[in-house]
């Protein structure tokens, strides 16, 4: 049986082949170029390489406008089209009346309640585990409508973190972090040295990151790690920002290839595309979908739209 990595790159499309709008034309990439043999764009797609395959994931979902995080998190780890099921994308954090769904039916939860090992890779600040049954109860998206939502972090509404509290597996945090057994959502750890004073935590490379995912990953038969700068990066709309936010997630990925173990199946996806543009913010091009290792291209074809990530992995696991 295969173990499976689902690393989620936020914000992350299949774009054009121009180098002054698509940074992956503009990046250099030579793992991904390695992967695949040719630019991350939606001509190349689908592809199938030695080592990976690469496909468009249609994130619009059969709703009109353009797709959002929210519910474009909420549908691919789930398997519903919470697109749908709210009446129109929406975003950033998952709607309020879909949190539930995501807490109490994610890819996590079925995991486990089929009998897999599964973990969640991201390391999180202790304080804020005691807020995680807030941010996914939340009854409103109305600013100020319920006294608890000025006090959740925002970040726990996204769908990563709800979906790892409905599975009890927000269990990595700060020692975790420094010993190499968790990895940042930002991958080499600035932020939490920067931003929460947490001096102990040392300063890494993306490679090492990379590795530190694949030992994690070698532990359980399924893994998911949240990935959000690609997002963040590409409403910036600056080309040379998106460029080393790319180039950073090329060395991030180089790490984890070289560490992996031969039976591990990972694969890259995202919620909607952004950072292949910077002309603009959402985009509605599809989604990346990126499978390496064993049984990539047979996995690669039957990822679609969102609503599949969530069942292929599960058959992937159940063989």
């Amino acid at each position: 049986m295969a173990r499976v990595l689902l690393l989620f790159a936020d914000g992350v499309g299949l774009g054009g082949e121009d180098a002054a709008v698509n940074p992956f034309i503009a990046a250099k990439l030579p793992v991904l170029t390695g992967l695949i043999g040719e630019p991350i764009t939606a001509t190349s797609a689908p592809l199938r390489g030695a080592r990976a395959s690469l496909t468009g994931v249609d994130a619009l979902l059969g709703v009109d406008g353009t797709p959002q995080s929210g519910t474009g998190q909420a549908t691919l780890l789930t398997g519903r089209n919470a697109a749908e099921l709210h009446g129109s994308h929406f975003g950033p954090w998952v709607p309020s009346r879909l949190r539930t769904l995501v807490r109490d039916d994610s890819i996590l939860l079925q995991a486990r309640r089929a009998g897999h090992v599964v973990g969640f890779a991201n390391a999180y600040p202790e304080e804020v585990k005691q807020l995680g049954d807030d941010a996914a109860s939340l009854p409103s998206d109305a600013p100020g409508r319920d006294s608890r939502k000025r006090r959740v972090p925002a970040f726990l509404r996204a769908g990563p973190p709800l979906a790892a509290i409905g599975a009890d597996l927000l269990t990595r945090h700060t020692p975790e972090l420094e010993r190499g057994d968790a990895v940042a959502s930002e991958l080499t750890n600035e932020g939490w040295r920067e931003q929460l004073k947490r001096t102990n935590v040392p300063i890494i490379s993306a490679a090492d990151a990379g590795r530190n995912l694949a030992r994690i990953a070698s532990r359980h038969h399924f893994t998911l790690f949240a990935h959000y700068t690609t997002d963040y990066v590409g409403h910036q709309q600056n080309l040379d920002a998106a460029v080393a936010t790319l180039e950073k997630l090329d060395a991030f990925l180089g790490g984890l290839v070289a560490e992996s173990d031969d039976d591990l199946l990972t694969i890259v996806v995202s919620d909607h595309g952004n950072i292949e543009d910077v002309r603009v913010g959402h985009t509605r091009n599809p989604a990346i979908g990126l499978v390496i290792g064993p049984g990539h291209a047979s996995v690669a074809a039957r990822l679609t739209s969102l609503t599949d990530v969530a069942p292929v992995i599960l058959d992937v696991l159940t063989p």
